[in-house]
């Protein structure tokens, strides 16, 4: 969109089919069916474990068969995808929440890790720019780690969870704030897309220009260097229909494919795979690959009143207990939004990890018709935590040598484990999460305890979601890392404005380019960070320059 707009004719390669919204939405209960079939077959069985399949299309996720991927064996990842126009912007819960200067400059408070080469002001005025784009909705709660954006106003709180921040707010120093996202979609023929989407939002806009060109089922191998090594010539891809090897040069390549499906590309395209082919002198490509650590808890409340009209879950009909742990001096003193109350001025003890979390949480939101509910009259609610995981060099994606896909080329090798500092922050979400459902007066419970579940019990009690304690890497569908931002290149793939060290007109602009992970979710950035990174490609592109950014 970006490019476009600027005058760029552009080439959107995209792996999957371009399918219709009545295709790709689906419907019930030919989705359930689709879903059962799947599972059978056993081509979905690890996407599966992620609660956000249960509620799309299945067609939204890969065939595992057709597209395998390796991991040691003792260490999974659940690795979700989806091929197709708009990939896992389909499925995206829609939950937008700005990265905050705590995040971007940790190690210099803890010394693990870089710092980003940028920071919240390098990217607030995109931040603004999608907001108002995608029409999101959030409160100002004047939380110094946790950035207001330019949103709409926010959806309301159910009672139990106003109660619920009345008691942690009263008993445990803590914010309870309106989720920041998107509303549930709701198709009309004038809006069959999701405006969280890319087909309804900024692939839309972008194909309006008339300067943009969409092929579909085209999967790319690798991108293909001059003679020199020094600039990205061509994109070399598969044409998903006919098998037929195809080549396209152009003068600037963006890799957004998602973080692991951009690794896989730029190893395929490295000095090890093929002469000539993309340097890394910092020695980190594939290295320090991150996903949030997260962990769940169900729970029931009585006594709470009723909703006074209908609820929905999505990105904006929730809300969050932010991150109050390990916060630098200047934040901790700031007074925490509506609540009143002070950012870690709780009498716990100083945490034994490093970063933070953030817990986010839902009540009342959920209820299915009472034959199915074993608690009638009391409100079921979830607190989800989502932790920072450390960057760690032996956590990384590699090229499997022994094992290709379903069009020949090298399948990803991933292998990815949490640390100590990880189980760690574990075991602080589940103390936090126990006090504040106390503090509410409500009791945790297994998920069969709160609803009736025929059919997928089974399923539910082996689950990875409802495991008592961390769900493995990949589970949270927040993969990043493995081609990170650096201020030199010896430190990293791609330097502040996401161009690749050895060859500037190469782009890695998603979640790839991360250096540290944060606890927030990390959509709203990746597109900050794109925007930004292809609007100084764009100006480039008018003067005629290829040369590294300053």
């Amino acid at each position: 969109m970006v490019l476009a707009e600027a005058g760029a004719r552009v080439l959107v390669l995209e792996a999957g089919p371009d399918l219709s919204p009545r295709q790709a939405l689906g419907s019930e209960p030919a989705n359930s069916l689709r879903r059962i079939s799947s599972l059978m077959a056993g081509n979905q069985r690890l996407q599966a474990e992620h609660p956000g399949y249960w509620k799309a299309n299945p067609r939204l996720y890969v065939d595992e068969r057709a597209l395998p991927y390796s991991t040691p064996p003792d260490r999974p990842f659940l690795w979700s995808r989806g091929r197709q126009v708009g990939g896992k912007s389909l499925t995206w819960g829609g939950i937008t929440l700005r990265l905050s200067e705590a995040e971007f400059r940790a190690a210099d408070r803890d010394g693990h890790g870089p710092c980003w080469p940028i920071g919240s002001r390098d990217l607030d005025p995109y931040y603004s720019r999608l907001e108002r784009f995608l029409g999101v909705h959030g409160d100002r709660d004047g939380l110094p780690q946790l950035p207001d954006g330019d949103t709409r106003p926010p959806l309301p709180l159910t009672p139990a969870e106003r109660n619920l921040g009345a008691s942690i707010g009263r008993d445990l120093a803590l914010p309870l704030i309106c989720s920041r996202g998107f509303a549930l979609h709701r198709p009309s023929p004038e809006q069959p897309w999701p405006a969280s989407s890319s087909p309804g939002g900024a692939l839309a806009r972008a194909r309006a220009t008339g300067r943009v060109q969409l092929r579909s089922e085209a999967v790319v191998s690798h991108v293909e260097l001059d003679a020199g090594g020094n600039r990205a010539e061509a994109v070399v891809f598969l044409d998903g229909r006919s098998g037929n090897l195809q080549r396209q040069t152009a003068r600037l390549v963006v890799l957004c494919a998602s973080t692991i499906e951009t690794l896989r590309i730029l190893l395929h395209s490295s000095e090890e795979q093929r002469s000539g082919g993309l340097v890394d002198p910092s020695g980190t490509l594939g290295h320090y690959l991150m996903d949030h650590i997260s962990t769940s808890r169900f729970f029931s409340i009585p006594d709470q009143p009723a909703p006074e009209g209908p609820t929905e879950l999505s990105g904006a009909g929730s809300c969050f207990i932010p991150n109050t742990v390990n916060l630098p001096a200047s934040m901790k003193t700031t007074a925490l939004g509506k609540t009143g109350a002070l950012a870690g001025a709780t009498d716990e003890p100083p945490p034994d990890f490093l970063r933070g979390y953030g817990l986010w949480c839902a009540i009342q939101r959920m209820d299915p018709p009472r034959p199915f509910q074993r608690r009638p009259g009391e409100a079921v609610g979830f607190l989800i935590g989502h932790g920072e995981v450390l960057p760690q060099a032996h956590n990384r994606v590699s090229l499997d040598p022994d094992l290709r896909d379903g069009f020949g080329l090298p399948a990803a090798h991933i292998d990815c484990r949490w640390g100590e500092n990880e189980r760690r922050m574990v075991d602080h979400m589940h103390r936090r999460i126990e006090a504040a459902v106390t503090s509410a007066g409500g009791t945790i419970r297994p998920l069969d305890q709160l609803y009736v579940l025929p059919l997928v019990e089974p399923l539910v009690k082996r689950g990875a979601a409802f495991a008592p304690g961390a769900a493995p890497p990949g589970y949270y569908i927040h993969e990043l890392g493995g081609a990170r931002m650096a201020a030199r290149e010896t430190d990293g793939v791609v330097n502040r404005w996401n161009q690749c060290w050895r060859a500037p007109n190469l782009l890695v602009v998603d979640g790839a380019c991360w250096p540290t992970a944060g606890w927030q979710s990390p959509t709203l950035t990746e597109m900050a960070i794109t925007w930004r990174a292809c609007a100084a490609a764009a100006e480039r592109l008018g003067r005629g320059d290829e040369a590294l950014e300053a």
